[in-house]
């Protein structure tokens, strides 16, 4: 039932992916960017025009649908906001409103007032007249009812109407910010920002580098402008936030590869499986993914797995000396899943082997007795099966006395398939019947022992170790297209330490 559900699973989960890419498209991120620099009636500004264009292509790059206005008067900087607003509100709930402004800025009253480049003003009654106010902005956004604002403001440069009786005041007001926005400023609340004396201002290049972060949270991005801003200005301009925002949000989300459908299938099965923790669920994801990306990890639990129900059941099945195995000892491990599989004398308990251990001590012989299972005949002599008659074993194989087993020196045995060879010679011979019996003849004659094997000297040592261990001592008993001979040979060269 288990296997069942995770294939429904996985079908709906790949229906679903085809209208992921739909339903991202419903978030929208919506913008609205001014800069002005060629005021008339007040002094004009090198930087904002370049500045609002720098964050127009900037927030192009990270998805927003920008709408630009430059050197824009206040008759057009009105239509803007309003048709922002109106953009906003058609957005839904989960689309993102931004406002960036760039150029002068004064407040009064506690109001802030964004400048046209057609403002021209005498008297300071007539500032909502020539100016646009900031808390438009605001309640134009708040009416979407939309989750996450963001409010940018460089506007503190200077103050153009100094002259002007009751607009002697520098710098913005700090305004109140609704729910789910975000309010950022050049600069300190009545504090002056500077204008830059490159391309553009202090605080909009740092932003523009900044927001390109992948995964950083908006306030952690306008804490890097900050810490940036404050360096560049030795301390002069401090850029300040204020947020009431409810929602994360961040600019530039991290970038993950695109899964395909079989790599989807994949990751969401081996979730499935690595939750189960089952032996046969392991087993069959290993025998679908054997070379994918998470057969390592398959592998190592399928070990653990086997450990544990080796530790649990092992004194009913006379393995009562593997009760206290740690899945950490890997090597442990092995040898009691391998003792286990003979135990078990089936194909499923040495397939299971070698997928938790592909290239481990035992697949040589794991190999061979599920070839010889699937033949319907045991290798082994002791589980009542017939071996191989191409080549029959001598009666018994005795090995000279003549020094130790070394490496590089002739071998001294009765066989004449290894007699007079040293073992790095041996390694290049052919074989001289099917080390399986049935075996194709494509696939060994003509071969090397390496070729299958993958052997080196450094496989052989812990080969022959193998073969000093107890419970390994019936295995020297078994066919081998070299004889028995070489299974001697590499015992008593590991016994020598692989001299």
């Amino acid at each position: 039932m288990r296997v069942l559900w995770t294939q429904v699973r996985l079908m709906v989960l790949a229906a679903a992916a085809a209208c992921w890419g739909v339903m991202a498209l419903a978030e929208e991120r919506l913008a609205l960017v001014i800069g002005n620099s060629a005021y008339g009636a007040v002094s004009p500004l090198d930087n904002p025009v370049r500045d609002a264009r720098l964050i127009a292509e900037t927030l192009e790059g990270l998805g927003f649908d920008v709408t630009l206005a430059a050197d824009a008067k206040q008759i057009d900087m009105k239509r803007a906001i309003a048709q922002f607003g109106r953009k906003l509100r058609g957005a839904g709930e989960d689309a993102t409103g931004l406002f960036y402004y760039a150029g002068h800025g004064v407040q009064s009253f506690g109001n802030n007032y964004l400048l046209p480049v057609d403002a021209a003003l005498e008297d300071a009654a007539d500032l909502d007249l020539v100016a646009v106010e900031a808390q438009s902005i605001l309640r134009q956004m708040a009416s979407a009812r939309n989750r996450t604002n963001i409010v940018i403001l460089d506007a503190c440069r200077n103050n153009p109407f100094e002259e002007v009786a009751d607009l002697n005041k520098s710098g913005l007001a700090e305004m109140k910010a609704p729910t789910g926005t975000f309010l950022a400023y050049a600069t300190a609340p009545g504090d002056v920002a500077l204008d830059g004396e490159g391309g553009n201002s202090p605080f909009t290049e740092a932003l523009a580098q900044e927001i390109k972060a992948p995964g950083r949270p908006v306030e952690q991005v306008f804490k890097e402008v900050r810490r940036t801003v404050l360096e560049q200005s030795s301390g002069r301009q401090t850029p300040w936030d204020t947020s009431s925002l409810i929602s994360d949000f961040v600019f530039a989300e991290v970038k993950r590869p695109v899964l395909s459908a079989v790599d989807l299938e994949e990751e969401e099965l081996w979730a499935s499986v690595s939750e189960a923790r089952d032996v046969v669920q392991t087993m069959l994801f290993l025998r679908g993914y054997g070379d994918g990306k998470f057969s390592g990890e398959a592998r190592t639990l399928l070990a653990e797995l086997v450990a544990e129900e080796l530790a649990e059941g092992g004194e009913s099945q006379n393995t009562g000396q593997m009760a206290a195995i740690e899945p950490s000892e890997m090597q442990d491990v092995e040898q009691a899943m391998f003792e286990a599989a003979q135990q078990e004398k089936s194909k499923a308990a040495f397939e299971a082997y070698l997928m938790a251990h592909p290239g481990g001590r035992y697949a040589e012989m794991a190999e061979m007795e599920i070839a010889a299972l699937a033949a319907g005949a045991s290798l082994d002599p002791e589980a009542g099966g017939e071996a191989p008659t191409a080549a029959p074993e001598p009666a018994a194989v005795e090995m000279a006395e003549v020094g130790p087993v070394t490496y590089a020196n002739p071998l001294h045995a009765d066989v004449p398939e290894i007699a007079g060879l040293t073992l790095a010679e041996v390694m290049t011979r052919s074989p001289s019947f099917p080390p399986i019996e049935g075996l194709p003849d494509s696939y060994w004659k003509d071969q090397s022992c390496s070729n299958c094997h993958q052997w080196t000297r450094e496989r052989l040592c812990t080969q022959g170790n193998t073969y000093l261990s107890l419970n390994m001592q019936r295995s020297l008993g078994k066919q081998h297209p070299f004889g028995g001979a070489l299974k001697q040979v590499l015992k008593s060269w590991a016994a020598g330490g692989c001299q």
